[in-house]
C-alpha cells in the first residue's frame, strides 16, 4: 500500500500546538512507510478564513521541517466536485432531497431545549416526577433527525428550497478499528440525516472532507479525538459511495499543565509566537513528538531516528499536558547542541537597536561567546540578553550602581593598571584565548594583593555598563583585546593625574 496522510487546518488562526503535533505525526508516519504527506487548506468558510491564516499555518509548517509532497490542496476550489458527489448520492439512494424547512428544524431544537431547561428547573424545585415527565417530552425533540422525505415524496411546490441529506440507516451500527482509541461503535439511531448539500449548493464540511480525502487517496486519517464523532458520520458517506475506509487514528488533545482544556492561557499560542519566544524548530519538534507518544527511554531524537522509530501504535490515549518548564529544558538541551555560529545570526534577531555597521563585529564575538552562552541559556530570548554587552557601543552607558563602582579613585587607577598589564606582550604570548584570559586575571589580582571580588565587579561594570553578561572571561573573550581595552580604558582617570595623584 502506498501510504498517503493529510494534514487539513482551517486558515481561520494561527497554527497552534496541537495542530502542529497533529503536522508532525501524519509527516512521520508518511515519512517511516515511505509514503505522501499532503497539505489541505480547508477553506470552505470564507467569512473566517484569511490569507493571513494561510501564511502562518504555511509559515509555521515551514519553520517545523514538516515538507508537504505536494502543493496545499484550497477545499474552496473543489466545491463543484462536492456538488456532484452529493447528487450521485441521490442517484445511488444514499442520499435524498429533503425539503423541511431550516425554521421548523430549529424550532424542534429549541423546544428540546426549553423542555430540558424547564427540567432542570424542576428538579431544583424538588419535583423530580415532573421533571421526568419534562425530559420524556423533550426526547423525542432531540433524538436523531430522521427527515419525513427521507423515502421520497412530491415537492411541496415547484421551485421549493431543499437541502440533501444522508440517508443513515435505520438500525444498526457502524464499528471503526482506530488506531490509537481502539474499537469505536456508533449506533445509526443515533445519527442524524446530515446535511451535505446546502439549499444554496454549497457542500457541508462532513461531505467536502470525505470526497477530498478519496480524491486525494489519503489511506490513514491521523488527527485529534475531537473528530471521532465525525468519523462515524463520515463513514456513512464513504459507505454510499461504495470507497474503500481510510483507517483512523484519532490523537488525544493537548491539555495544560493543570489539566484543563488548552487554552491560550496554559499556552495554546500560533506556533509562530513559540519561535518568537526564542525556541528552536528542533527542539518544538522534538517536544511535540513525546508529548503523547513513546518509544523505549528515548527522550532526544534527531528527525531521522524519529521517522525511523515513530509508529501509531506508540501514541497513549490519555490526553497530554503542556508542560512550559519541560519546553524549557528540552530547548536548553538543543542550545547547547547547536552549531554556534548559526546561534549567532538568530540570537542577533533577537537584539534590539543593532547598527548595521556594529553587525560584523557582533556576530564575530557572538561565535566567539557562544559555548559560554548557551550554557546559561534556556531561549534564545534569554541568549540575547545574555550577550546585549556587544551590542553596546562606545562611551557605555552605565546603571547607577556601575556609576558609583566606577567613581572610586582607586578602582579607576587600578582598572589602567590592568589595561598596562594587557598590553603587556609577554602577558598573552599565545593570542587572546580563553584559558589565557583567565589565568591573566588570576595573575592580575594576586600582583594586585586584593581578593578576585575586589576587582571583577568593576571590570565588568567598565565593560557592560552593569548589565546582564556572561563571565569576565569569556566577555573579554568575546569583546577582543582592542574593543576590551577601549571599554576600560574610558573609565581610567585621565591625565595629568587622577585625584589624589601628585
Amino acid at each position: 500500500m502506498n501510504i498517503v496522510t493529510r494534514f487539513a487546518p482551517s486558515p481561520t488562526g494561527f497554527l497552534h500546538i496541537g495542530g502542529a503535533r497533529t503536522a508532525l505525526f501524519n509527516w512521520l508516519f508518511a515519512r517511516r512507510h515511505g509514503g505522501q504527506f499532503l497539505l489541505r487548506i480547508e477553506d470552505t468558510d470564507r467569512e473566517r478564513s484569511t490569507q493571513a491564516a494561510v501564511d502562518a499555518i504555511l509559515d509555521g509548517l515551514g519553520w517545523l521541517a514538516l515538507d508537504s509532497d505536494a502543493p496545499p490542496l484550497f477545499q474552496s476550489t473543489r466545491a463543484e466536485r462536492h456538488r456532484e458527489i452529493a447528487l450521485e448520492m441521490v442517484a445511488r439512494g444514499a442520499a435524498f432531497r429533503c425539503y423541511v424547512p431550516a425554521a421548523e428544524l430549529e424550532f424542534r431544537r429549541q423546544r428540546g431545549r426549553d423542555l430540558l431547561d424547564d427540567a432542570r428547573t424542576a428538579d431544583l424545585a424538588g419535583d423530580g416526577s415532573r421533571a421526568q415527565a419534562l425530559r420524556a417530552e423533550a426526547e423525542p425533540f432531540m433524538a436523531a433527525f430522521r427527515s419525513p422525505w427521507r423515502n421520497g415524496g412530491t415537492p411541496p411546490d415547484t421551485g421549493a428550497p431543499f437541502v440533501i441529506r444522508l440517508r443513515v440507516p435505520e438500525s444498526g451500527e457502524t464499528r471503526i478499528a482506530d488506531k490509537v482509541q481502539g474499537d469505536v461503535v456508533f449506533e445509526h439511531s443515533e445519527l442524524d440525516d446530515m446535511v451535505l448539500l446546502r439549499s444554496d449548493g454549497a457542500p457541508t464540511y462532513m461531505l467536502a472532507v470525505v470526497v477530498d480525502d478519496h480524491d486525494m487517496g489519503v489511506t490513514h486519517v491521523i488527527r485529534g479525538v475531537d473528530h471521532l464523532t465525525n468519523a462515524g458520520r463520515q463513514v456513512q458517506i464513504i459507505t454510499g459511495m461504495g470507497w474503500s475506509r481510510p483507517v483512523y487514528a484519532h490523537v488525544p488533545l493537548i491539555h495544560g499543565a493543570d489539566g484543563a482544556k488548552l487554552s491560550k492561557r496554559h499556552g495554546a499560542l500560533g506556533v509562530e509566537a513559540w519561535r518568537d519566544m526564542g525556541y528552536l524548530p528542533e527542539a518544538m519538534g522534538n517536544y511535540l513528538l513525546r508529548l503523547g507518544w513513546a518509544e523505549g527511554d528515548h527522550e532526544f531524537l534527531t528527525r531521522a531516528e524519529a521517522v525511523k522509530l515513530f509508529s501509531l501504535e506508540g501514541i497513549g490515549r490519555s490526553p497530554a499536558r503542556l508542560d512550559a518548564d519541560k519546553i524549557g529544558a528540552v530547548n536548553a538541551h538543543y542550545l547547547k547542541a547547536a552549531d554556534d555560529a548559526r546561534l549567532a545570526d538568530l540570537a542577533i534577531g533577537f537584539m534590539e537597536n543593532v547598527d548595521p555597521a556594529d553587525r560584523p563585529r557582533l556576530r564575530a564575538g557572538l561565535v566567539k561567546a557562544m559555548p559560554s552562552l548557551k550554557l546559561r541559556a534556556r531561549t534564545l530570548r534569554e541568549l540575547a540578553a545574555q550577550a546585549a554587552f556587544l551590542a553596546l557601543r562606545r562611551p557605555v552607558p552605565l546603571t547607577d550602581k556601575a556609576r558609583e563602582l566606577l567613581a572610586n579613585p582607586e578602582t579607576q587607577l587600578r582598572l589602567g593598571r590592568y589595561v598596562e598589564f594587557l598590553g603587556a606582550p609577554e602577558t598573552f604570548p599565545d593570542a587572546w584565548r580563553m584559558d589565557a584570559i583567565e589565568r591573566g586575571l588570576k595573575e592580575f589580582v594576586a600582583q594586585e594583593g586584593i581578593g578576585f571580588g575586589a576587582f571583577g565587579p568593576a571590570l565588568r561594570a567598565a565593560l557592560t555598563g552593569g548589565i546582564a553578561s556572561p563571565d569576565l572571561a569569556a566577555m573579554l573573550y568575546a569583546l577582543g583585546i582592542d574593543e576590551s581595552r577601549a571599554r576600560i580604558l574610558d573609565h581610567v582617570c585621565a591625565p595629568p593625574a587622577c585625584p589624589g595623584q601628585g
